[in-house]
C-alpha cells in the first residue's frame, strides 16, 4: 500500500491528512512535499491527521520530527489528531508526545492553534 497525503492551508495552518503507509518509500515524497507547503505559503504551525494512517516506521517519525523543528523555528507548533491505537503507540515509544500535543480531532487541533486566524 502506498501513502496519500491530502495537504490544505487554513491561514497559517498547514493540516496535513495521510492515509496509508509512512514508511521508507514515501517518507522522501512527504518530506519534499511538505517543505513546499510550509516555504511557499509562510506556515506557522501544522496540524498532522492520522485517522487513515495505518502503518509508521522510523523514517516516517524522521519525517515528522524535521518538520516539527521546522515550524518550531517560527515560534510555530505541531498537532497530531485523530491517531490510532498503533500509532499512538509509536509516538509514545519515541517520546515525540514530550514535544508534540494530541488532540482528539481535526476541529479541536484548529482550536486549539486558535484556527490560525487571530494572527496577522
Amino acid at each position: 500500500m502506498s501513502l496519500n497525503i491530502d495537504m490544505e492551508t487554513k491561514h497559517n495552518i498547514l493540516v496535513i491528512r495521510l492515509s496509508g503507509e509512512l514508511d521508507h518509500h514515501t517518507a522522501d515524497e512527504l518530506r519534499a512535499k511538505v517543505i513546499t507547503v510550509i516555504e511557499k505559503n509562510e506556515i506557522r504551525h501544522i496540524i498532522l491527521n492520522l485517522e487513515q494512517l495505518t502503518f509508521m516506521d522510523s523514517s516516517g517519525l524522521g519525517v515528522i520530527l524535521g518538520r516539527y523543528k521546522q515550524v518550531k523555528q517560527v515560534q510555530g507548533e505541531m498537532v497530531v489528531c485523530a491517531i490510532s491505537p498503533a500509532i499512538q503507540r509509536l509516538f509514545d515509544l519515541s517520546g515525540l508526545f514530550k514535544i508534540i500535543k494530541m488532540e482528539q480531532t481535526e476541529e479541536s487541533a484548529l482550536q486549539r492553534l486558535g484556527g490560525g486566524l487571530n494572527e496577522e
